[in-house]
């Protein structure tokens, strides 16, 4: 490709919108424009890129028994209803009529659409196992669209349905998908780890998700170096629990505590440890109002939280709300005397003795408050969140704490969606059995997006190469010297004729211009075209990665470039 002829519009500023280094970078290189919030158009550099993301996404997916269709975007409303979801699932769902009035959707997920295609065409046991794939647009409704196509309104998708007989079999779909995620993140050039991870509005059992690690990332993860645990915060389980020490119950007493509010200005206060306090925080919930209890040196997780209880809506209780239900400012609630309220206790509070909390009171707490004693939990489980140098649930070692960017994730969905729509086959013994169904997604785009988080500098993307728009770009320093152009014109040729995907910079800019957006692109190898090779038959080659630049003959330039990007 001519550079004169691609439509590559760099930008020297950083567009005021975008906030993180993948967004300003694909924007300021050419790869993407925004057409609204959420949504951009993919540049022709940007479309490369996507292209080659598919190509190892398709490969892995065909290596592993997928076979590839394409389902409709539009979904009508009654394979959600049958679901249950066409409630459940929130304002992030795009809504539409026709002109008939029906109602439908833009999907942003195809678990209804293809069990649905399935339950129409599978019958037999000997149809199973199954796995269909495809790559489409999704659409989700986000309330702030931000960071580019880190979370979008429209984004591509690569997902995977299996289908199978049984748990057995869904296993073994299951940790197929992962091993081929692994390969395709590998193929990708980016470094990442599985991580367990909580099911969220798509269900099921197991589930894992697929962290590129990148500071920027908006997603916590936690991991052992001492062994292969790694999960996401909002799943980090605990290592069992130690005995609580014997500590014998003292009488339950309140006390005052003016205007101390926050759990500091209440330990410092009572001159007692975070720990000793049972911190009472209120949500509002589908299904009332609900009371939390945690150390007062620990936080609520509020998606084990929501799994414990089973509903579909948990947010924080405001101050009217806190004081309809406790008689008293934020600050001041607690477990003991709150009536028809249900309470959650973490694991930690159960087993305290003679702690402290709030006495629904303005200005007073409890002091020797004893689970059990003076109140009873409805539910007693792990809802705290588990923080970096806290014990490893499987060896006990400290956890680490990166940031990560959730590129993929794998379901065991089980027979949730089968039997609620009706997907069954029969056995060999004629019995008709609902089929055991996983789900498999990667983000496309995000992809992308997690690339260029991990792979940059301060000049600009360091695409991997497997990956890059394109592979090498030739640059002959001054387009008015007739013997560079022609040289440069003999290295491109001899490039293509190698199948070495390759840009000639052929405008007439001057050079430096042409080696920042080089730099800002990120194009893997650069070959410079200068008066050397007019003089001593030699140009110069710069690797983007590491800005190593090395001389070379110019009759070893096809074999050092392929050299150099086999390495890549």
């Amino acid at each position: 490709m001519r550079a004169s002829e691609l439509l590559m519009p760099t930008l020297r500023e950083v567009p005021a919108e975008a906030e993180v280094i993948s967004h300003q970078l694909l924007l300021r290189a050419g790869f993407i424009r925004k057409s609204a919030a959420g949504v951009y158009t993919f540049l022709p550099l940007g479309m490369r890129v996507l292209h080659k993301i598919v190509r190892i996404i398709r490969e892995e997916m065909d290596r592993e028994g997928g076979q590839e269709l394409l389902m409709p975007i539009i979904q009508p409303a009654e394979l959600w209803q049958e679901s249950g979801r066409w409630d459940v699932y929130g304002p992030e769902l795009f809504r539409l009529k026709d002109r008939h009035g029906r109602d439908f959707c833009l999907g942003p997920t195809h678990e209804e659409m293809i069990t649905a295609l399935v339950r129409g065409e599978v019958s037999s046991y000997k149809q199973l196992p199954l796995y269909l794939y495809q790559i489409q647009n999704k659409y989700r409704d986000e309330r702030r669209p931000r960071f580019g196509l880190m979370r979008g309104r429209e984004f591509i998708m690569k997902d995977l349905y299996s289908f199978d007989r049984d748990e057995e079999g869904v296993a073994v779909a299951y940790r197929k998908m992962f091993d081929a995620y692994c390969r395709i993140f590998q193929r990708c050039g980016l470094t990442f780890r599985p991580v367990e991870a909580d099911a969220g509005a798509i269900g099921g059992s197991d589930t894992h998700e697929f962290m590129v690690l990148a500071e920027s990332g908006e997603a916590a993860l936690l991991f052992c170096s001492a062994c292969d645990y790694a999960s996401n915060v909002e799943k980090a389980a605990l290592p069992p629990a130690a005995q609580p020490e014997e500590n014998p119950a003292q009488p339950i007493r309140k006390v005052e505590t003016p205007g101390r509010r926050t759990v500091q200005e209440v330990v410092d206060f009572l001159g007692i440890r975070p720990q000793n306090l049972i911190k009472t925080l209120l949500y509002r919930t589908d299904q009332g109002v609900i009371a939390a209890l945690v150390r007062g040196d620990r936080d609520v997780n509020e998606v084990k939280l929501q799994n414990v209880l089973g509903c579909l809506r948990l947010e924080l209780a405001d101050a009217a709300a806190v004081r309809a239900v406790t008689g008293a400012d934020v600050g001041y609630a607690g477990p003991v005397g709150l009536g028809e309220t249900r309470i959650v206790a973490d694991l930690e509070v159960a087993s305290m003795a003679n702690g402290v909390a709030g006495a629904n009171e303005d200005g007073h707490h409890y002091l020797n408050v004893n689970p059990g004693r003076d109140f009873t939990a409805g539910f007693i489980a792990d809802i705290r969140t588990v923080r970096a140098g806290e014990p490893c649930p499987c060896c006990g070692a400290a956890l680490e704490e990166a940031k990560g960017i959730e590129v993929g994730q794998v379901f065991k969905l089980g027979a949730k969606y089968s039997q609620k729509l009706g997907c069954t086959y029969l056995d060999e013994n004629g019995q008709s059995r609902p089929v055991v169904m996983g789900c498999y997604g990667i983000g496309v785009t995000r992809t992308m997006a997690a690339t260029v988080e991990q792979n940059h500098d301060a000049d600009g993307i360091i695409w991997p190469a497997a990956v890059a728009p394109f592979q090498v770009v030739v640059v002959p320093v001054n387009t008015k010297d007739s013997e560079q152009v022609s040289l440069a014109e003999d290295v491109y040729k001899r490039f293509l004729t190698e199948g070495i995907e390759t840009v000639l910079d052929d405008r007439p800019e001057r050079a430096g211009v042409k080696f920042k957006d080089a730099d800002l692109i990120g194009y893997p190898v650069r070959v410079v075209v200068g008066a050397k090779a007019v003089t001593d038959k030699q140009v110069e080659v710069r690797l983007r990665r590491n800005g190593e630049v090395t001389v070379i003959p110019l009759e070893q330039i096809t074999g050092t470039v392929k050299m150099l990007l086999k390495e890549a």
